[in-house]
């Protein structure tokens, strides 16, 4: 028989609170159209986007995070000193170790609170959402503290006309501790490497300088775009299957805000009523990989289009190719 005590942690977690941060400099497409041969029609009508954020060299990884996660904390009505961890997902910073997380932590105040970063792409909120549910559940910490967080603006080839529109910075944090009730579902998460050529960093670290060319993200576009439609709605379902409810109990879908024809693609795919709100914040902020679903949930929540309590479908998929899909109830 084991010695070992059973854990004591809470019977469920939730979401508590949500907090964004965006650069303060809106790039516009026109800038963009300065170093590829394109138009803003052709860049809207493949990707809807017609703004997105870059960051100043003030407006770093941890500062950035540090931003959105101090708006997430007053939000959730905790201090920071509560915090037991803190979770980062970023591909964008770009020391190797220590991690970012710590840093942030000890900035923050939380004292001595466990700090990693994780690598899932565009998945990585979701991926830090899952572990933080299961923290708390375990008994490991109380409260933990996600983020997600890019500066994409420095990956970003912009003579390469098929990606130099796409990407943009910010930060987006949650908060997530106990729970009385279920407020977030199983998450249906999973990997397929064998499709990891479709979005890459051009060249390893290591081959920087022999290549001449500071690495920036690659991708085939229309791999990517018919994975994303077509299995990722699969999966999407499949969060809805695992959480016991339908489309039709859905008041929001948050899917990361990678392309508007995907976003659109999906809705048409899962069959979602009218009455479901959808977060198409990629019109303003580009793709920000890590950042992009607590962003999105952040400026629904501020804007009015999604409230507190509302039931919501959240889906990231990536670089990888790595996907996370669960379904939450809104802070």
């Amino acid at each position: 028989m084991s010695k070992i005590r059973p854990s004591q942690g809470a019977p469920y977690a939730r979401i508590l609170g949500v907090g964004g941060y965006r650069p303060v400099r809106v790039v516009p497409n026109e800038v963009i159209l300065e170093t590829i041969d394109s138009s803003d029609e052709w860049i809207r009508s493949r990707s809807g986007i017609a703004t997105r954020h870059w960051a100043s060299a003030d407006e770093t990884v941890a500062a950035m995070s540090i931003e959105a996660s101090g708006k997430a904390i007053a939000d959730s009505g905790i201090s920071a000193d509560q915090i037991g961890a803190v979770i980062v997902s970023t591909v964008s910073h770009f020391k190797q170790t220590p991690a970012v997380a710590t840093e942030i932590a000890d900035k923050l105040g939380t004292g001595k609170a466990a700090a990693f970063d994780i690598s899932a792409g565009c998945a990585g909120f979701g991926y830090g959402l899952t572990l933080a549910k299961g923290m708390i559940v375990e008994g490991s910490a109380k409260y933990v503290l996600v983020i997600g967080v890019e500066r994409l603006s420095d990956l970003t080839d912009l003579q390469d006309r098929a990606t130099a529109f796409l990407f943009g910075d910010g930060a987006g944090a949650v908060v997530v501790g106990p729970s009385d009730e279920p407020a977030i579902g199983p998450t249906i998460w999973g990997s397929e490497g064998d499709k990891s050529e479709t979005i890459k960093q051009t060249v390893p670290w290591t081959e920087y300088d022999s290549s001449g060319k500071f690495p920036a993200i690659t991708q085939e576009g229309q791999a990517v775009f018919r994975w994303a439609v077509f299995e990722m709605a699969k999966v999407a379902q499949q969060a809805l299957d695992a959480a016991g409810i339908s489309p039709d109990d859905l008041d929001v879908f948050i899917p990361h805000q990678a392309n508007m024809r995907i976003i659109d693609s999906m809705v048409k795919t899962l069959k979602l009523p009218d009455h479901v709100t959808v977060a198409r914040d990629v019109e303003t902020t580009g793709n920000t990989s890590a950042a992009s679903i607590p962003l999105a949930m952040e400026r629904l929540l501020a804007t009015g289009q999604a409230k507190s309590g509302d039931t919501a479908l959240v889906i990231g998929f990536g670089a990888g190719l790595v996907y996370a899909a669960t379904v939450v109830t809104l802070p």
